[in-house]
């Protein structure tokens, strides 16, 4: 059965980021509260636990990239609701196999872009920026500020999440 919801969840918001780029707070959030409340009533207060645990970790294993502006809040957001019906351990696999889905689709949509060699220059200067001033959002390499092709993350979130499920 959570399988089923976290995917539903996945699909919803993969819908929403596509269409808009944005995952609304009423998926994310409302997501949260009914894997809190779920596990809550078939666990008791283990179960909200470690729904809660699930939450702050996929809220705190993102929150950094939305912090340098590198990722949107949904996104966090989303990936914190996953951990509240996941729990903590399958909230970081989910965490780290979207992180390689998202890297593998960036560089399909940089290459498909003809955007590949900016975006290797890319990392060089943020990485030169960052150990000069320290870990700061670098100007004009933000989501607000660039110009580069977009992914919407939640399409990589959903692949983390399915191959975290299969394993």
């Amino acid at each position: 059965m959570i399988p089923a919801i976290v995917i539903s969840i996945c699909l919803a918001a993969c819908v929403f980021d596509v269409r808009t780029r944005r995952i609304p707070n009423a998926l994310t959030f409302s997501a949260a509260g009914a894997g809190l409340l779920y596990h809550a009533a078939t666990s008791g207060v283990a179960g909200v636990q470690l729904a809660a645990a699930g939450w702050l970790l996929g809220l705190l294993l993102l929150l950094p990239y939305f912090a340098l502006g590198g990722m949107g809040g949904g996104d966090v957001k989303l990936v914190a609701a996953l951990g509240a019906w996941l729990g903590p351990w399958e909230t970081f696999w989910v965490a780290m196999y979207a992180g390689i889905a998202g890297g593998v689709l960036g560089l399909i949509v940089a290459l498909a872009h003809g955007y590949l060699r900016r975006a290797f220059a890319n990392v060089k200067g943020m990485l030169s920026y960052w150990a000069l001033v320290g870990l700061k959002p670098v100007p004009g390499m933000t989501l607000e500020s660039s110009t580069a092709p977009r992914l919407a993350y939640a399409i990589p979130i959903l692949a983390g999440t399915m191959v975290a499920l299969w394993l």
